[in-house]
């Protein structure tokens, strides 16, 4: 496993400073940003899943930015309801570009954050490839996504209590039906946050090239 000393930022967002960690990878290799799931229930980019993510990433070479939405921790601002969030990752991909100019820009996201982190990176075409883990397709609406054509990876737990698995599978279905490439992964007897499943999760997480 790589050393693990990210860099602590504070970036300058659409409402204030962002507090971000970042990991600078190898030239050339993919750029991607993480975003962390609901604010409101307590998520931030230190969460374990997201944690775990970002490593997995940097194992792959990859530079690694995770960054708290506005209001979470040190970031500045208030929760907006799903709308500023998009923002501010567009922000976080504006940033990561112009650090790695040389390099594909990727983007991933778990619950909550694979909301916002799609929706972003749905109308960003700078994006060429995105996992969603445990997409909250129960508490928002993704039809935003049908038509996609870059590839996007999505991994689900089938116990997982807040998302849930049928949901999320359907949800696939639909995305695949839509022409969108969809690279589907379930984790037999995975949970919300992956407590017993984390070393899989980061398994996968490195499928997400084929």
């Amino acid at each position: 496993m790589t050393e693990h000393r990210p860099e602590k930022l504070m970036l300058q967002g659409p409402v204030g400073n962002i507090e971000a960690l970042y990991h600078q990878g190898e030239a050339d290799k993919p750029a991607i940003v993480v975003c962390h799931p609901h604010p409101v229930y307590g998520g931030t980019m230190r969460n374990k899943v997201v944690y775990w993510m970002g490593r997995a990433f940097e194992e792959l070479g990859y530079s690694v930015l995770r960054f708290n939405f506005r209001g979470v921790e040190k970031s500045e601002g208030q929760w907006d309801e799903g709308v500023g969030e998009v923002d501010d990752v567009t922000t976080m991909i504006d940033w990561l570009e112009q650090k790695n100019p040389n390099s594909p820009l990727y983007l991933a996201g778990f619950s909550f954050g694979t909301y916002a982190g799609l929706k972003a990176a749905r109308k960003d075409h700078r994006i060429q490839r995105m996992l969603a883990v445990a997409p909250a397709v129960n508490l928002w609406s993704f039809d935003f996504m049908l038509g996609e054509t870059r590839p996007v990876t999505i991994i689900q737990g089938t116990a997982d209590e807040i998302v849930p698995f049928e949901q999320s599978k359907t949800f696939a279905q639909k995305l695949k039906a839509s022409g969108t490439p969809v690279q589907w992964f379930e984790v037999q007897g995975a949970g919300h946050f992956f407590p017993q499943h984390l070393e899989k999760l980061q398994e996968l997480c490195k499928n997400i090239e084929p």
